[in-house]
Formats: C-alpha cells, structure tokens, sequence
C-alpha cells in the first residue's frame, strides 16, 4: 500500500515538490529522535535558547502525530540527557518546565488518539513538578494501544548499560542467575527500552552526526538518518523523508 503526498524541500532558499511515496507496510516499527538545534534555531534569529526549545515543543506534536498516522508503533524521543545538566542553570530550569507545559496542553488530544506516553531515565535529581506531570501522563494513557511515546527524560546509555550490568551482576551474585546464561538477549532485558524493542530508524537533526550517548546498545544495527535542520523547523514532510530512506535501504544484519 502506498502512501503519496507532496513534500516541499528547500534547496538554495527555493522551494521545490518532491513527491514521497510510502510502503506503508514497511513503515519501521520503532523510531528514535534526537531532537537537536533548537539553541542554534533561536540564536540564528536573534531570540534566546529557550524560545527554541518552546518551539521545539511545538514540533514534538507534529511529528508523533504524523507517526501514529503511518501506524509507527514506538516513538522514542531523546527530551533531556545526562550531560545537559551541564547548560546554563536558567536554560536547565526552562526544559524542565517543558514535560509539563507540553502535557498540560496536548494531553488531552495524545488520549484521544491513543497515544500511551512513558519515560525512561534516571529520576534522581529531576524536579519533582516535571516527575509529577510525567507520571500523571503515564498514568492516565497506560491503557491506550496506540503509539507509545517514549521520553528520554535525564538518560544517558553508559549510564544505562552500567546500572545493568550492575542488576546482572547482583542477580548472579544471589544465584538467580548463572554466569553462562548472560547472552545479549538477556542484556538486552535489562535497558530501558526492553519493552518497546531495538529502534529500526534513528533520526538526528541539526547537522550533528553522533549519538550523543543515546541507545549506545540498542542502535547496533539501526538505520541512521542525518539532517541539516534544526529540530524546530521539522516537519512532518522530514520524518516522511527519513522513512522512504529507510525503505530504500537493504538491512543486512550484517549478511548478504
């Protein structure tokens, strides 16, 4: 089944039509974003940083509604790492305030599209008015079957692998486990992201190209898609783009 829409691409400041076509039975099942470039969006117009992540926020709307159109089953969002306590305090405490102006707002239209929101991350140090938003979101969309809308809130994936291996290694130590029975599946269980599986497509936006320590175990054999654009100025048209990419790739697994 086939998908057609018109896509505006920018090319030398001039806009031209693109048609995109979509598999729509190859839409990849979980997708990754690291939503990058909105300080460099705002100073680029002469704003402060922090009305690029207000705008950014905007964006977040878009594109999970996009992805639930395409039926993407898992959208994993990388809101918030482990090295971005190191920003300015104000700018710190303006994205902290984020979760909760976004769930304020959009809330109600994630329920009523069946969206089922989750977070996963390091709670210690997160204020607690955006771990109260965040767990009311979860709770009240924890029997929606939809689209799950996974936050990385305060994450880091050494952070991640580290506090695994040591669960695993306390469990072997209890004898609930035996050393010879730790493969990569079961390594695999214990991230947190186990639920929602290993991400097909990871998307980055803002030029950047590195994973900023996102899904370091997971991404193994993730297709990656880098963009020039800012975070704020992506669109639905993006992701569709990002996705006929990944359907125009063969995913070898490391065969032939």
């Amino acid at each position: 089944m086939l998908n057609k829409l018109t896509n505006l691409t920018k090319t030398n400041n001039k806009e031209s039509k693109k048609d995109i076509q979509l598999d729509l039975s190859r839409i990849p099942r979980h997708i990754a974003i690291i939503m990058d470039g909105n300080g460099r969006w705002a100073k680029k117009r002469g704003l402060p940083r922090v009305a690029g992540h207000r705008e950014g926020m905007k964006v977040v709307r878009k594109v999970v509604k996009r992805a639930n159109e395409l039926g993407v089953k898992a959208l994993t969002m990388y809101a918030f790492s482990t090295e971005n306590w190191k920003r300015p305090k104000p700018e710190v405490e303006f994205i902290m305030k984020l979760p909760e102006q976004f769930l304020l707002t959009y809330l109600p239209e994630l329920i009523e599209e069946n969206v089922q929101v989750r977070i996963m991350g390091e709670k210690k140090g997160v204020p607690s008015y955006t771990l109260k938003a965040v767990h009311e979101a979860v709770e009240r969309t924890k029997h929606n079957d939809g689209l799950i809308l996974n936050f990385a809130l305060n994450y880091g994936s050494r952070y991640e692998i580290t506090q695994a291996v040591r669960q695993l290694a306390s469990e072997i130590e209890e004898g609930k486990i035996k050393s010879e029975e730790v493969d990569e599946k079961l390594i695999g269980s214990y991230m947190m992201s186990s639920e929602v599986g290993d991400p097909e497509l990871l998307i980055r936006t803002s030029g950047e190209i590195r994973l900023s320590n996102f899904m370091l175990w997971q991404l193994a054999y993730t297709e990656l898609w880098f963009t020039d654009v800012y975070w704020p100025d992506f669109t639905a048209s993006d992701l569709d783009q990002a996705i006929l990419d990944y359907q125009n790739r063969g995913r070898r697994f490391g065969g032939v």
